[in-house]
């Protein structure tokens, strides 16, 4: 492959990367859950707590830590400097969860909070001996959750989790079986609570 060719495929999968980040999935999937546990706009504000909690505070966090200089960028790519990252999804998920117990939240919102923080102790101790790929993950969790809740037919979007493994891979930050196991883990972990 030539440089330039290298370079392209660098940059589109480097703006793969960054656009399909668990925060902004987790933002647009989270409302639609939302919109779909309570049948009406009113799960709107639901989806946004849960977007709030799983997705947006840990990137913020991971944010100020990059501009104190503790990690390079978002990927933390060092599995071993992830631990507190984990800490602080699974602190901020389990907030948002008591918020929306204590709210009357419906349950599908809640099944989806509690699917995503059992993933999330999953990866935590997954990457204490292998780095597992979060973004994967996300991905595929969120897409699973969207087919259970509103149609089989959103197992289409899996193409955009196909792109967010590839981007990984592409940009070195993940091998293939490491992308593949977030993936499986995703699903699974949505599957397995929206099914229970």
């Amino acid at each position: 492959m030539s440089r330039s060719a290298a370079q392209r495929t660098t940059d589109v999968a480097r703006a793969v990367t960054d656009i399909l980040q668990p925060r902004n999935v987790l933002l647009l999937g989270m409302l639609g859950i939302g919109l779909a546990a309570a049948g009406n706009w009113t799960g709107l504000p639901w989806g946004l707590l849960g977007a709030l909690c799983a997705g947006i505070v840990p990137a913020a966090y991971i944010e100020r830590e990059r501009r104190r200089g503790t990690w390079g960028d978002r990927h933390v790519v060092d599995r071993r400097q992830r631990a507190p990252i984990f800490l602080v999804i699974l602190g901020s998920i389990g907030a948002g969860f008591l918020v929306m117990v204590l709210g009357g939240a419906p349950t599908g919102i809640l099944l989806a909070m509690t699917a995503l923080w059992a993933m999330t102790v999953v990866l935590l101790a997954v990457n204490t001996v292998w780095k597992i790929s979060v973004d994967s993950a996300v991905a595929s969790a969120v897409t699973a959750l969207l087919a259970c809740v509103h149609s089989p037919w959103w197992a289409a979007g899996y193409v955009f989790v196909v792109a967010v493994c590839w981007s990984r891979v592409a940009l070195g930050y993940h091998s293939v079986a490491q992308t593949a196991a977030g993936a499986g883990l995703g699903t699974g972990a949505a599957t397995a609570f929206l099914f229970s």
